[in-house]
């Protein structure tokens, strides 16, 4: 079972690089929805989030965020539970395609958390 916490007190400055005013818009939305939030998932056995599960995790925490879904995240792996891991991943939305990076930031019994920066 997937659950997921958010951290309403975690704020940064969104960044954006200017690519085109769409991906900027884009990144600008989805920096400050990952800035603010705080993710985690429960799992089972051995501490990994499962591919599907985190991909799913992160767009629904982008969502509740920001108010926009986006087209696809796609990881290439599970994401290992141990405090410090990173993963690259890569965000889908309106035609444009930008890099993301979850960090497991701490495990606590079956929970994984971790936070979502989307590349700048």
């Amino acid at each position: 079972m997937t659950t997921m916490k958010t951290d309403p007190s975690v704020r940064t400055a969104p960044r954006t690089r200017g690519r085109t005013a769409r991906l900027a818009g884009a990144a600008t939305l989805f920096v400050l929805g990952c800035a603010l939030s705080a993710c985690s998932v429960s799992i089972g056995g051995d501490p990994k989030i499962d591919e599907a599960d985190l991909e799913k995790s992160v767009s629904q925490t982008l969502a509740e965020e920001v108010g926009q879904t986006p087209d696809s995240i796609d990881c290439p792996g599970d994401l290992k539970g141990s405090v410090g891991t990173t993963m690259r991943c890569t965000l889908t939305a309106g035609g444009d395609t930008l890099g993301l990076t979850v960090t497991v930031t701490s495990v606590e019994g079956d929970t994984v958390n971790y936070d979502v920066q989307v590349d700048q």
